[in-house]
């Protein structure tokens, strides 16, 4: 058997980027065969990154990749299991690579991402490439997600927000300005910033705003605090005459009655539940009132307001009451063309995934014992 020396350890090391002890099994393992170790590291990668699937990747970055053309761009979602891993400049590297990936991918979905060559070595798949770099970095990583933008006949412009947090891609109709580059900018860090559902009232559907109508009727009902006077009035001397209410929460009310503003700070934890109880039993009566049928259209349009981009406050507005809408009709007046925003896809580092709150003590002493 050949001697293991430290440089071929290092050698090794260097070249894998695995740790001294995982080199040092596998030249051992190969009889010094540097190619062979190699290999070796590449199918413990493997092994370790199907042992850390159940654990829970929810930290990472997202990143950009565009084409010189300014008409194509793909932003991805990359995680880790800590954020310290997040800010190690080989994963920083291989979210780039990935990003570049997605931008010549003609995958449809993950499955066919992940099988396809990878752009830095065409004898790996991305997912080889993957597990090569669990086995460098020593925690369980996941390619999540990618969406690829390509706009025949307009442009496309991203922002990058929190040095990876939250990735943006907008991609707008318009004449490729000086001008038209910088509001799209913009447009992109508002929407990193506010987070929009859709871009236009347009762009949701009679099914979409039935729903957060229903919603929202729901909910109202469900809040009697937040209800027009005369129906919580109404619905208090119900509980009151058919004995909804306790002795206790009636006492209150008849004591604090004169200001109802603080009412609810007072009653049981029981009194508002029946209230509601008695509301969404009426749903059907109250949506025939116009003062209840009035509220919910004022909530409703103050959610679209927030949901919907055009309809928010530009977040650089001088006079703080510009929309992005407008804003949008001003650059493209004062730019000369029709400058429109078409799309937009954000991203957010880890949005949708339930972290797992460990205890970073109790994690050292399982280790030591």
């Amino acid at each position: 058997m050949a001697a293991i020396t430290a440089a071929m350890v290092k050698e090794l090391r260097e070249a894998s980027g695995a740790g001294m002890m995982e080199c040092k099994k596998a030249l051992t393992e190969t009889d010094g065969d540097m190619d062979a170790a190699i290999e070796v590291l590449k199918k413990s990668g493997a092994m370790k990154a199907a042992k850390k699937a159940s654990r829970i990747a929810a930290e990472g970055l997202c990143d950009v990749a565009k084409c010189e053309c300014g008409k194509k761009a793909a932003v991805v979602e990359v995680n880790s299991e800590t954020d310290f891993v997040a800010k190690n400049e080989k994963f920083k590297e291989f979210v780039k690579r990935v990003a570049a990936q997605a931008l010549k991918t003609e995958a449809a979905d993950m499955d066919g991402f992940m099988a396809e060559k990878w752009i830095d070595d065409e004898s790996k798949t991305v997912k080889d490439a993957l597990n090569d770099m669990v086995l460098t970095i020593g925690e369980k990583l996941d390619i999540r997600r990618f969406k690829k933008v390509e706009s025949e006949n307009g442009l496309v412009e991203s922002y990058i927000h929190g040095g990876g947090k939250i990735a943006v891609i907008v991609e707008a109709a318009g004449e490729d300005k000086p001008e038209v580059r910088e509001a799209m900018k913009n447009i992109a860090m508002q929407v990193a910033a506010m987070n929009p559902s859709y871009v236009k009232k347009t762009d949701i559907s009679e099914a979409e705003l039935a729903k957060l109508t229903e919603i929202t009727v729901d909910s109202s009902l469900n809040d009697p605090a937040t209800l027009p006077k005369p129906m919580l009035q109404k619905l208090i001397d119900k509980a009151i005459a058919d004995k909804k209410w306790s002795d206790e929460d009636i006492a209150i009310y008849e004591d604090k009655k004169s200001n109802m503003n603080y009412l609810f700070n007072f009653l049981s934890d029981a009194a508002a539940p029946a209230l509601a109880e008695m509301a969404l039993a009426q749903k059907a009566d109250y949506m025939n009132e116009k003062i209840f049928t009035g509220l919910v259209d004022g909530r409703v349009k103050k959610q679209l307001k927030e949901i919907t981009l055009f309809e928010q406050v530009y977040v650089k507005a001088e006079d703080g009451k510009q929309t992005v809408g407008q804003y949008v009709e001003s650059v493209a007046k004062a730019t000369g063309c029709s400058f429109d925003v078409l799309s937009v896809i954000r991203f957010e580092t880890g949005e949708g995934i339930e972290k797992k709150e460990e205890n970073f003590a109790e994690e050292v002493a399982k280790q030591m014992q």
